[in-house]
């Protein structure tokens, strides 16, 4: 229709990281061994929420819709970052860049909000714990969930529509490792002042909101951490807090210095290095920061695994 009137473009060329040869190999390696811990890591948790009943409450089941996001998102854009990585230039067709672009914004933006609802969950717990079964009932905690999926579709298929409906005719090389929208928008003739006033104003909302609740969450649990008796819990509760800030500072920055300007000044280099620490690091570390220091998520783990030993002795 009118794409085909106007775009002459019916594939893109990924670049990926071609400017440097002679490192594709070991670049290669890492990221296929991080892709396949990240996979794992979060299929674990959710395997391990699913089979035990005791971690059925909103902060595991939270934990759990996270390693689904997760374990999508690098599936969204892993395998063909890896496959880039074994040419020098790889083709992807018009309809499978835009699909990939939804699926980045999808899972993103389902993730942007999933931490937003799980600082609140803990906030809750940790703040207000008398009355915390009444603040996140599991209908409130099912609205949370249903909103977050939701508003990920919502930006999924707004933002990738839109830019799908620009002209591109050529060039068609995207210098990046995934056909994410600022890459993508780049290559686009035709005026996309209106489009980058939407980018701003959504990332703003979408991110930067959500982000500043997160850490206004935080700073009212340290305050109740700070009152805690004991000097051994509020060291291990600092500890939580500051992986918790660790993890959602990397993952909200970097996504915020990516969308809020989509044809900003970073260098591709600079850009391709932002997109990994947010699309590659954040799900390989959320599994490790979120669930595997936790010691109900420890104690489930040995009990699932003594279950099975006893299965294989019988």
């Amino acid at each position: 229709m009118k794409r085909q009137n106007q775009s002459s473009v019916v594939e893109f060329i990924l670049l990926g990281f071609s400017n440097f040869p002679e490192l594709q190999e070991q670049l290669f390696g890492v990221f296929l061994a991080v892709y396949l811990v990240t996979l794992m890591g979060n299929a674990i948790i959710i395997v391990i929420i699913a089979l035990e009943q005791s971690l059925h409450v909103p902060m595991y089941l939270f934990l759990q819709n996270l390693s689904v996001v997760d374990m999508s998102f690098s599936a969204v854009i892993m395998p063909e970052m890896l496959v880039v990585l074994t040419r020098e230039k790889t083709s992807i067709s018009f309809v499978s860049c835009f699909a990939q672009m939804y699926f980045i914004l999808f899972f993103g933006g389902t993730e942007c909000f999933l931490l937003g609802a799980m600082a609140y969950d803990r906030f809750a717990a940790i703040c207000h714990p008398l009355s915390y079964p009444m603040i996140m009932n599991k209908r409130v905690f099912m609205k949370l969930l249903i909103t977050s999926w939701t508003l990920g579709f919502m930006l999924g298929t707004v933002q990738t529509s839109w830019v799908s409906s620009f002209p591109f005719c050529g060039p068609n090389e995207i210098n990046h490792i995934s056909c994410e929208t600022p890459a993508v928008l780049e290559l686009a003739c035709a005026d996309t002042f209106l489009f980058e006033i939407y980018a701003f104003t959504g990332t703003i909302l979408i991110i930067m909101v959500p982000f500043v609740l997160i850490l206004l969450s935080y700073i009212w649990i340290l305050f109740a951490i700070l009152r805690m008796p004991s000097a051994t819990g509020r060291q291990k509760a600092f500890s939580t807090c500051a992986s918790h800030l660790t993890s959602v500072t990397l993952f909200y920055g970097t996504a915020s210095m990516t969308y809020l300007q989509p044809k900003s000044g970073y260098s591709p280099e600079t850009k391709k290095l932002m997109s990994l620490s947010y699309s590659l690091l954040t799900p390989l570390l959320n599994p490790l920061i979120y669930s595997f220091r936790n010691s109900e998520m420890k104690r489930a783990l040995m009990k699932l695994w003594r279950r099975r030993v006893d299965l294989h002795t019988f």
